[in-house]
């Protein structure tokens, strides 16, 4: 009969599940050949879905020709500036959101009143206030990615457990060091979590963008293919949207087991 007052061991691995990369690939490997073989045997109409073989013969035709990388480089750098200013600027309000008082309602107010406007709905707006070129394309990811991290910063430094703040004080420690040492530390996951939805919001923002108002990138050679009724390029530019989403999630994935292998 085990002791009453001893150590309970912990049995249940549902609540520390873990990472499996290999499983990871090989169900999209596995997702892959269902829809291959699916189109094999005519269960899916060619016409209107190519096949992933149709696709990688279409995104090698685009990087032989140069195409490839003359729409992919020119998104990459619109997505990684507009979510970096956006990113940027809303860690800044966050954190001053969540740790003064004198900005935390003038900045909830603001970020509750816009954060609902659904952004795509903007992208008109802002190429009539800053024009057809990369200003209104980068003030949208950006304008897209600031209130979700505001909101998950702010929520996050809300959720550092009080007692910790409390006992660093009694420590002595200034207010800096508490902030670098227990509030940032603690709102970290929270931060980190926003992170994998701005990225996918920027996304989604980038190809409307492109849509609207632009020769080059992947938003614009997806909506040219699609009026050519051009399936396979169509479908391989939806397929490097995805391959875009799934590198930056690996990448923020990284970021999260440097710095928080604390946990």
């Amino acid at each position: 009969m085990p002791r009453l007052d001893g150590p309970v061991r912990f049995r249940a691995r549902g609540f520390a599940p873990r990472e499996s990369p290999a499983a990871g690939a090989a169900t999209l490997v596995l997702l892959l050949v269902l829809w291959q073989v699916a189109a094999w045997r005519g269960w899916i109409s060619t016409t209107f879905l190519s096949t992933p073989l149709d696709i990688a013969r279409a995104i090698a035709a685009l990087a032989e020709s140069g195409e490839l990388w003359a729409h992919l480089s020119v998104s990459l750098q619109r997505l990684a500036i507009g979510w970096s200013a956006g990113t940027v600027a809303g860690l800044i309000v966050g954190f001053a959101a969540g740790l003064y008082s004198l900005t935390r309602s003038p900045a909830m107010a603001v970020v509750s009143a816009l954060f609902p406007i659904p952004k795509i709905a903007l992208v008109p707006l802002f190429i009539i206030w800053f024009g057809i070129g990369e200003g209104s394309k980068v003030i949208t990811l950006a304008f897209g990615v600031f209130f979700p991290t505001v909101i998950a910063t702010v929520a996050g430094i809300d959720g550092v457990p009080r007692g910790l703040i409390r006992m660093g004080q009694s420590f002595g420690l200034p207010r800096r060091s508490i902030v670098r040492k227990i509030v940032l530390p603690g709102a970290l996951p929270s931060i980190l979590a926003g992170f994998r939805i701005t990225t996918a919001t920027a996304i989604i923002l980038l190809v409307a963008a492109e849509m609207i108002g632009a020769e080059k990138g992947i938003g614009a050679f997806v909506l040219s293919a699609g009026n050519l009724y051009d399936v396979d390029n169509l479908m391989a530019g939806i397929v490097l949207l995805s391959a875009i989403g799934l590198a930056a999630s690996w990448l923020i994935g990284r970021v999260e087991r440097a710095l928080l292998g604390w946990r």
